[in-house]
Protein backbone atom coordinates (compact mmCIF):
# COMPACT_ATOMS: atom_id res chain seq x y z
CA UNK A 1 0.00 0.00 0.00
CA UNK A 2 2.75 2.32 0.67
CA UNK A 3 6.22 2.25 -0.86
CA UNK A 4 8.37 3.54 2.12
CA UNK A 5 11.65 1.98 0.50
CA UNK A 6 11.66 4.07 -2.40
CA UNK A 7 10.41 6.87 -0.78
CA UNK A 8 13.83 6.72 1.81
CA UNK A 9 16.10 5.71 -1.16
CA UNK A 10 15.42 9.29 -2.56
CA UNK A 11 16.00 11.04 0.71
CA UNK A 12 19.00 8.28 1.84
CA UNK A 13 21.88 10.44 1.66
CA UNK A 14 20.40 13.25 3.79
CA UNK A 15 17.94 11.01 6.05
CA UNK A 16 21.68 8.66 7.38
CA UNK A 17 23.76 11.65 7.86
CA UNK A 18 21.63 13.24 9.93
CA UNK A 19 20.25 9.92 12.07
CA UNK A 20 23.98 9.30 12.24
CA UNK A 21 24.54 12.97 13.92
CA UNK A 22 21.99 12.39 16.29
CA UNK A 23 23.58 9.01 17.43
CA UNK A 24 26.97 11.16 18.21
CA UNK A 25 25.11 14.00 19.93
CA UNK A 26 23.65 11.22 21.97
CA UNK A 27 21.22 13.82 22.45
CA UNK A 28 18.17 11.41 22.09
CA UNK A 29 15.46 12.22 23.83
CA UNK A 30 13.78 16.22 23.86
CA UNK A 31 17.51 17.12 22.12
CA UNK A 32 17.74 19.67 19.39
CA UNK A 33 16.27 18.17 16.27
CA UNK A 34 12.87 17.79 18.28
CA UNK A 35 13.18 21.71 18.98
CA UNK A 36 13.98 22.63 15.83
CA UNK A 37 11.06 20.21 14.61
CA UNK A 38 8.82 21.83 16.50
CA UNK A 39 9.46 25.14 15.87
CA UNK A 40 9.24 24.24 11.83
CA UNK A 41 6.09 22.72 12.20
CA UNK A 42 4.93 25.76 13.68
CA UNK A 43 5.79 27.94 10.86
CA UNK A 44 4.61 25.45 7.95
CA UNK A 45 1.11 25.33 9.94
CA UNK A 46 0.76 29.03 10.46
CA UNK A 47 -0.17 27.60 14.37
CA UNK A 48 1.25 29.06 18.07
CA UNK A 49 2.25 26.31 19.53
CA UNK A 50 2.74 22.59 18.34
CA UNK A 51 3.53 19.90 21.18
CA UNK A 52 5.48 16.90 19.97
CA UNK A 53 4.63 13.61 21.22
CA UNK A 54 5.41 9.58 21.43
CA UNK A 55 2.17 9.15 18.44
CA UNK A 56 -0.72 10.04 17.48
CA UNK A 57 -3.56 7.97 19.68
CA UNK A 58 -1.42 9.88 22.52
CA UNK A 59 -1.85 13.61 20.88
CA UNK A 60 -5.69 13.19 21.24
CA UNK A 61 -5.36 11.59 25.03
CA UNK A 62 -3.55 14.32 26.05
CA UNK A 63 -5.25 16.92 24.21
CA UNK A 64 -8.06 15.13 26.36
CA UNK A 65 -6.69 15.81 29.67
CA UNK A 66 -5.15 19.46 28.80
CA UNK A 67 -9.09 20.63 28.39
CA UNK A 68 -9.81 18.59 31.23
CA UNK A 69 -12.52 16.88 30.14
CA UNK A 70 -13.98 15.04 33.17
CA UNK A 71 -15.44 10.82 33.54
CA UNK A 72 -18.66 11.02 32.31
CA UNK A 73 -18.46 13.85 29.71
CA UNK A 74 -19.94 13.23 26.65
CA UNK A 75 -17.23 13.46 23.22
CA UNK A 76 -18.91 12.85 19.69
CA UNK A 77 -17.21 11.59 16.62
CA UNK A 78 -17.51 9.73 13.96
CA UNK A 79 -18.45 6.16 13.56
CA UNK A 80 -17.09 5.45 10.78
CA UNK A 81 -12.56 5.79 11.62
CA UNK A 82 -9.86 3.86 12.90
CA UNK A 83 -10.42 2.70 16.97
CA UNK A 84 -8.05 5.49 17.95
CA UNK A 85 -10.14 8.12 18.00
CA UNK A 86 -12.92 6.62 20.51
CA UNK A 87 -10.61 4.58 22.85
CA UNK A 88 -9.01 7.32 24.04
CA UNK A 89 -12.34 8.82 24.92
CA UNK A 90 -12.94 5.48 26.94
CA UNK A 91 -9.95 5.33 28.56
CA UNK A 92 -9.90 8.69 30.14
CA UNK A 93 -13.88 7.50 31.29
CA UNK A 94 -15.51 9.59 29.28
CA UNK A 95 -18.33 8.63 27.43
CA UNK A 96 -17.60 8.32 23.23
CA UNK A 97 -21.15 9.21 21.14
CA UNK A 98 -20.73 7.80 18.22
CA UNK A 99 -22.36 9.47 15.19
CA UNK A 100 -23.01 8.58 11.24
CA UNK A 101 -20.60 9.73 8.68
CA UNK A 102 -21.82 11.49 5.19
CA UNK A 103 -21.64 9.18 2.04
CA UNK A 104 -19.55 11.49 -0.26
CA UNK A 105 -17.06 12.30 1.60
CA UNK A 106 -16.69 9.43 4.88
CA UNK A 107 -16.56 12.37 7.34
CA UNK A 108 -18.60 13.65 10.22
CA UNK A 109 -22.32 14.09 9.62
CA UNK A 110 -23.74 17.65 10.44
CA UNK A 111 -27.14 16.61 10.81
CA UNK A 112 -26.29 13.50 13.09
CA UNK A 113 -23.57 15.50 14.87
CA UNK A 114 -26.42 17.72 16.04
CA UNK A 115 -29.15 15.48 17.41
CA UNK A 116 -26.53 13.37 19.26
CA UNK A 117 -25.67 16.80 21.24
CA UNK A 118 -26.90 16.25 25.48
CA UNK A 119 -26.54 18.28 28.49
CA UNK A 120 -23.14 16.04 29.19
CA UNK A 121 -21.85 16.88 25.88
CA UNK A 122 -18.45 18.55 26.38
CA UNK A 123 -16.38 17.77 23.04
CA UNK A 124 -16.27 17.37 19.57
CA UNK A 125 -13.93 15.30 17.63
CA UNK A 126 -14.17 15.55 13.76
CA UNK A 127 -11.59 13.31 11.75
CA UNK A 128 -10.61 14.68 8.73
CA UNK A 129 -10.84 10.82 7.07
CA UNK A 130 -8.75 9.59 4.14
CA UNK A 131 -7.17 13.31 3.66
CA UNK A 132 -9.47 15.72 3.71
CA UNK A 133 -10.72 18.07 6.06
CA UNK A 134 -14.74 17.69 7.62
CA UNK A 135 -16.88 20.30 7.76
CA UNK A 136 -15.42 22.59 10.17
CA UNK A 137 -16.64 25.77 9.59
CA UNK A 138 -20.21 23.85 10.69
CA UNK A 139 -18.42 21.77 13.20
CA UNK A 140 -17.64 25.55 14.65
CA UNK A 141 -20.91 26.91 13.99
CA UNK A 142 -22.10 23.97 16.60
CA UNK A 143 -19.71 23.54 19.15
CA UNK A 144 -20.26 27.74 19.79
CA UNK A 145 -24.03 27.08 20.06
CA UNK A 146 -23.77 24.55 22.92
CA UNK A 147 -20.18 25.50 24.26
CA UNK A 148 -18.67 22.77 23.20
CA UNK A 149 -14.47 22.07 22.46
CA UNK A 150 -13.62 21.38 19.28
CA UNK A 151 -10.66 18.29 18.81
CA UNK A 152 -9.37 18.14 15.50
CA UNK A 153 -7.89 14.39 14.42
CA UNK A 154 -5.70 15.30 11.56
CA UNK A 155 -4.03 11.86 11.55
CA UNK A 156 -5.02 11.28 7.88
CA UNK A 157 -4.65 14.85 6.48
CA UNK A 158 -1.79 17.05 7.75
CA UNK A 159 -0.92 19.69 4.61
CA UNK A 160 -4.58 20.09 3.96
CA UNK A 161 -6.10 23.26 3.60
CA UNK A 162 -9.57 24.20 4.62
CA UNK A 163 -11.24 27.73 2.54
CA UNK A 164 -13.92 29.50 5.09
CA UNK A 165 -16.99 31.18 3.37
CA UNK A 166 -15.20 34.56 3.62
CA UNK A 167 -11.96 33.20 1.36
CA UNK A 168 -9.87 32.67 4.73
CA UNK A 169 -7.83 29.49 5.03
CA UNK A 170 -6.72 27.06 7.64
CA UNK A 171 -4.62 24.15 7.78
CA UNK A 172 -6.09 21.22 9.11
CA UNK A 173 -5.55 20.83 12.60
CA UNK A 174 -5.37 24.35 13.29
CA UNK A 175 -8.85 25.06 12.76
CA UNK A 176 -10.34 23.78 16.57
CA UNK A 177 -9.36 24.64 20.08
CA UNK A 178 -6.54 21.71 19.72
CA UNK A 179 -6.27 19.66 16.79
CA UNK A 180 -3.93 16.28 16.64
CA UNK A 181 -1.94 14.02 14.50
CA UNK A 182 0.06 10.87 14.17
CA UNK A 183 3.26 10.61 12.43
CA UNK A 184 3.10 6.83 12.05
CA UNK A 185 5.74 5.47 9.01
CA UNK A 186 2.87 5.42 6.37
CA UNK A 187 1.45 8.83 6.71
CA UNK A 188 1.99 11.64 4.40
CA UNK A 189 4.36 13.46 6.91
CA UNK A 190 5.81 9.71 8.45
CA UNK A 191 8.74 8.99 10.54
CA UNK A 192 10.49 5.85 10.73
CA UNK A 193 8.77 4.85 13.92
CA UNK A 194 6.37 6.18 15.98
CA UNK A 195 5.55 9.70 16.43
CA UNK A 196 2.79 12.48 16.81
CA UNK A 197 1.70 16.27 17.56
CA UNK A 198 -0.60 18.51 19.10
CA UNK A 199 -1.15 21.86 17.54
CA UNK A 200 -2.75 24.96 19.51
CA UNK A 201 -3.21 28.98 19.09
CA UNK A 202 -4.51 28.97 22.72
CA UNK A 203 -1.19 29.85 25.13
CA UNK A 204 -2.52 28.50 28.10
CA UNK A 205 -3.32 25.48 26.83
CA UNK A 206 -0.73 25.02 25.26
CA UNK A 207 1.42 25.11 28.39
CA UNK A 208 -0.72 23.02 30.26
CA UNK A 209 0.11 20.01 27.16
CA UNK A 210 3.88 20.81 26.99
CA UNK A 211 4.19 19.69 30.77
CA UNK A 212 1.59 16.74 30.56
CA UNK A 213 3.79 15.10 27.85
CA UNK A 214 6.69 15.31 30.52
CA UNK A 215 5.47 13.59 33.23
CA UNK A 216 3.95 16.88 34.38
CA UNK A 217 7.07 18.45 34.76
CA UNK A 218 8.03 21.92 33.65
CA UNK A 219 11.06 21.93 36.06
CA UNK A 220 12.76 18.71 36.48
CA UNK A 221 11.41 16.62 39.53
CA UNK A 222 8.68 18.94 40.01
CA UNK A 223 5.23 17.60 38.39
CA UNK A 224 2.69 20.74 38.60
CA UNK A 225 0.26 18.59 36.32
CA UNK A 226 -0.61 15.08 35.86
CA UNK A 227 1.01 14.07 32.98
CA UNK A 228 2.42 11.13 30.98
CA UNK A 229 5.91 9.65 29.25
CA UNK A 230 5.49 11.10 25.93
CA UNK A 231 7.92 12.58 23.71
CA UNK A 232 8.65 12.17 20.17
CA UNK A 233 12.41 11.02 20.30
CA UNK A 234 15.32 13.20 18.82
CA UNK A 235 16.12 10.53 15.52
CA UNK A 236 12.13 10.44 14.64
CA UNK A 237 12.08 14.18 14.93
CA UNK A 238 15.41 14.61 12.68
CA UNK A 239 13.79 12.22 9.71
CA UNK A 240 10.68 14.41 9.67
CA UNK A 241 12.86 17.79 9.75
CA UNK A 242 14.01 16.42 6.44
CA UNK A 243 10.57 14.98 5.37
CA UNK A 244 8.51 18.33 6.39
CA UNK A 245 9.76 20.91 3.38
CA UNK A 246 8.68 17.76 0.91
CA UNK A 247 5.62 17.78 2.72
CA UNK A 248 3.71 19.59 -0.15
CA UNK A 249 5.40 17.72 -2.88
CA UNK A 250 4.45 14.36 -1.37
CA UNK A 251 0.78 15.45 -1.43
CA UNK A 252 1.16 17.12 -4.90
CA UNK A 253 2.14 13.52 -5.79
CA UNK A 254 -0.56 11.68 -4.29
CA UNK A 255 -3.45 13.98 -5.90
CA UNK A 256 -1.63 13.14 -9.40
CA UNK A 257 -2.23 9.58 -8.88
CA UNK A 258 -5.68 9.77 -7.54
CA UNK A 259 -6.40 11.68 -10.37
CA UNK A 260 -5.31 9.14 -12.94
CA UNK A 261 -7.18 6.51 -10.62
CA UNK A 262 -10.18 8.75 -11.06
CA UNK A 263 -10.07 9.55 -14.61
CA UNK A 264 -9.25 5.40 -15.23
CA UNK A 265 -12.64 4.90 -13.48
CA UNK A 266 -14.83 7.93 -14.70
CA UNK A 267 -16.62 5.43 -17.51
CA UNK A 268 -17.73 3.18 -15.21
CA UNK A 269 -21.14 3.01 -13.08
CA UNK A 270 -20.24 0.11 -11.07
CA UNK A 271 -17.02 2.54 -9.20
CA UNK A 272 -17.66 5.71 -7.00
CA UNK A 273 -14.40 7.75 -6.96
CA UNK A 274 -13.56 10.30 -3.95
CA UNK A 275 -15.37 12.98 -4.12
CA UNK A 276 -13.65 16.29 -2.81
CA UNK A 277 -15.72 18.88 -0.80
CA UNK A 278 -15.21 22.67 -2.07
CA UNK A 279 -14.07 23.67 1.04
CA UNK A 280 -11.17 21.41 1.43
CA UNK A 281 -8.34 20.09 -0.51
CA UNK A 282 -7.37 16.27 -0.51
CA UNK A 283 -3.70 15.18 0.51
CA UNK A 284 -4.88 11.18 -0.21
CA UNK A 285 -3.81 9.73 2.52
CA UNK A 286 -5.78 7.20 0.80
CA UNK A 287 -7.63 6.69 -1.93
CA UNK A 288 -10.97 4.90 -1.66
CA UNK A 289 -13.70 4.14 -3.85
CA UNK A 290 -16.78 2.56 -3.58
CA UNK A 291 -18.14 -0.24 -5.52
CA UNK A 292 -21.72 -0.74 -6.71
CA UNK A 293 -23.38 -4.29 -8.18
CA UNK A 294 -19.74 -5.69 -7.62
CA UNK A 295 -18.97 -8.43 -4.94
CA UNK A 296 -16.42 -6.18 -3.03
CA UNK A 297 -14.58 -8.66 -1.20
CA UNK A 298 -14.56 -10.68 -4.72
CA UNK A 299 -12.19 -7.69 -5.78
CA UNK A 300 -10.26 -7.47 -2.69
CA UNK A 301 -8.92 -10.94 -3.11
CA UNK A 302 -8.36 -10.51 -7.10
CA UNK A 303 -6.04 -7.70 -6.51
CA UNK A 304 -4.56 -9.43 -3.72
CA UNK A 305 -3.78 -12.69 -6.42
CA UNK A 306 -2.71 -10.38 -9.09
CA UNK A 307 -0.04 -8.95 -6.47
CA UNK A 308 -1.83 -5.84 -5.51
CA UNK A 309 -2.10 -4.36 -1.94
CA UNK A 310 -5.30 -3.08 -1.22
CA UNK A 311 -7.27 -2.68 2.07
CA UNK A 312 -10.65 -2.43 3.02
CA UNK A 313 -10.76 1.00 5.71
CA UNK A 314 -13.17 -0.17 7.92
CA UNK A 315 -14.36 -3.46 8.01
CA UNK A 316 -16.15 -2.94 11.45
CA UNK A 317 -17.80 0.13 12.61
CA UNK A 318 -16.97 1.27 15.85
CA UNK A 319 -20.30 0.94 16.96
CA UNK A 320 -20.20 -2.84 16.80
CA UNK A 321 -17.01 -3.29 17.53
CA UNK A 322 -17.37 -5.37 20.98
CA UNK A 323 -15.20 -2.67 22.94
CA UNK A 324 -17.74 0.00 22.40
CA UNK A 325 -21.10 -1.83 21.51
CA UNK A 326 -23.90 0.61 23.45
CA UNK A 327 -27.16 -0.25 24.34
CA UNK A 328 -27.89 3.84 23.12
CA UNK A 329 -27.12 2.97 19.23
CA UNK A 330 -29.37 2.06 17.31
CA UNK A 331 -28.41 0.36 13.09
CA UNK A 332 -30.81 3.01 11.67
CA UNK A 333 -28.48 6.02 13.26
CA UNK A 334 -25.66 4.42 11.11
CA UNK A 335 -27.33 3.31 8.03
CA UNK A 336 -24.52 5.07 5.80
CA UNK A 337 -21.66 3.80 7.75
CA UNK A 338 -23.09 0.28 7.32
CA UNK A 339 -23.19 0.11 3.80
CA UNK A 340 -19.68 1.51 3.67
CA UNK A 341 -18.39 -1.16 5.54
CA UNK A 342 -19.88 -3.02 2.46
CA UNK A 343 -18.85 -0.87 -0.52
CA UNK A 344 -15.44 0.82 0.60
CA UNK A 345 -11.61 -0.60 -0.83
CA UNK A 346 -8.60 1.73 -0.82
CA UNK A 347 -6.31 1.17 -3.30
CA UNK A 348 -2.52 2.07 -3.18
CA UNK A 349 -1.90 5.84 -2.59
CA UNK A 350 2.02 6.75 -1.89
CA UNK A 351 4.56 9.16 -3.47
CA UNK A 352 6.56 6.11 -5.88
CA UNK A 353 3.39 5.10 -7.71
CA UNK A 354 4.05 5.46 -11.89
CA UNK A 355 1.76 5.24 -14.73
CA UNK A 356 2.84 1.34 -15.21
CA UNK A 357 2.13 0.92 -11.79
CA UNK A 358 -1.01 2.75 -11.82
CA UNK A 359 -2.52 1.01 -15.23
CA UNK A 360 -1.82 -2.30 -14.05
CA UNK A 361 -3.65 -1.51 -10.64
CA UNK A 362 -7.07 0.14 -12.60
CA UNK A 363 -6.65 -2.51 -15.50
CA UNK A 364 -6.75 -5.47 -13.46
CA UNK A 365 -9.91 -3.57 -11.57
CA UNK A 366 -11.83 -2.64 -14.81
CA UNK A 367 -11.18 -6.41 -16.28
CA UNK A 368 -12.44 -7.64 -12.85
CA UNK A 369 -15.62 -5.37 -13.27
CA UNK A 370 -16.12 -6.45 -16.74
CA UNK A 371 -15.35 -10.31 -17.12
Amino acid sequence: MVDLLGQYDKIQKEIDSKILEVVKSAAYINGPEVHSFQKELETYLNVKHVIPCANGTDALQIAMMGLGLKPGDEVITADFTFAATVEVIALLHLTPVLVDVEKDTFNINIESLKKAITPKTKAIVPVHLFGQCANMEAVLEVAKEFNLFVIEDTAQAIGADYTFKDGSKKKAGTIGNVGTTSFFPSKNLGCYGDGGAIFTNDDELAHTLRGMVNHGMYKRYYHDVVGVNSRLDSIQAAVLRIKLPLLNSYCNTRRKAAEYYTKAFSATENITTPIISNFTTHVFHQYTIQVKNVDRNALHQHLLDNGIPNAIYYPVPLHSQKAYVDARYKEDDFNVTNELINTVLSLPMHTELDDEQLDFITSTVLNFLHK
